[in-house]
């Protein structure tokens, strides 16, 4: 992504509705999805701007792979951890050290979606799980996903085909940002007749009203973890490794 893409990420996402109650859910399927009791070992792909490394500290060590050197630094002068920098497959990771890897709203930057979830398959420790989250509904293509370098948006079925295409079993898998779809869909046919391409819709609302929002939004972790919702904005998947034993 943009420098500034990246620096707007990290101004923005302590507080933002988007990021609180998203981290809302993820921690709420993460809880409830875990491979195991007590501490993980934990590897998270593409961390950006380090936003979710505390919320996965609450579940055990974290190594992290960050290949935006602008956005490496920024991530280690938060969380102090040094990251990996680099792209995979070329990030040496010992094989069978993670309990838990994520990606969370990374897989649809890579190009080669297949082949990064192949790499990642022997990184997990017997009985370990992926955890990913992406964006979906193709049909909500926007300047969002062209000014966040996105190589697409998935359906459900275009997910767990890869995912099993690489060697996992998928476990669970839900929609969310689905109470707001509504708005979401609204506001980006309403931009595209008018000719406005989005990507700015990252403003931070009031106070009162992204308070609002973020309370709403994460209120969706309670169907989430349940696979009740079967549409949204956002898809997330938990998988093992075919053959794991659970």
């Amino acid at each position: 992504m943009e420098r500034h893409v990246y620096d707007r990420m990290a101004e923005i996402d302590r507080d933002h509705w988007w990021f609180v109650g998203r981290r809302r859910i993820l921690t709420a399927l993460l809880e409830k999805f875990r491979p195991k009791p007590g501490p993980m070992a934990i590897l998270e792909v593409g961390a950006g701007t380090g936003s979710n490394i505390a919320m996965l500290q609450h579940f055990g060590t974290v190594d992290a792979i960050e290949p935006d050197d602008h956005a490496r630094a920024f991530a280690e002068a938060r969380t102090g951890l040094t990251l990996k920098g680099g792209y995979l497959p070329n990030v040496p990771l010992e094989d069978g050290r993670y309990d838990l890897i994520v990606l969370l709203d990374v897989l649809e930057h890579i190009p080669d979606d297949l082949g990064a979830l192949e790499a990642l398959r022997p990184k997990l420790a017997p009985g370990g799980r992926l955890f990913l989250a992406v964006p979906a509904m193709p049909s909500l293509w926007s300047g969002h996903d062209v000014a966040h370098h996105h190589q697409r948006r998935y359906t459900a079925k275009a997910l767990r085909a890869v995912v099993r295409k690489a060697g996992y079993a998928p476990l669970h898998e839900s929609h969310f940002n689905s109470l707001l779809l509504p708005a979401i869909v609204g506001v980006r046919w309403l931009n595209r007749l008018r000719g406005h391409e989005g990507g700015d819709e990252d403003a931070m609302p009031p106070r009162a009203v992204n308070g609002a929002l973020a309370r709403l939004f994460g209120w969706e972790r309670y169907a989430a973890v349940r696979g009740l919702l079967p549409v949204g904005v956002s898809l997330a998947l938990v998988a093992e490794p075919v053959g794991t034993t659970r």
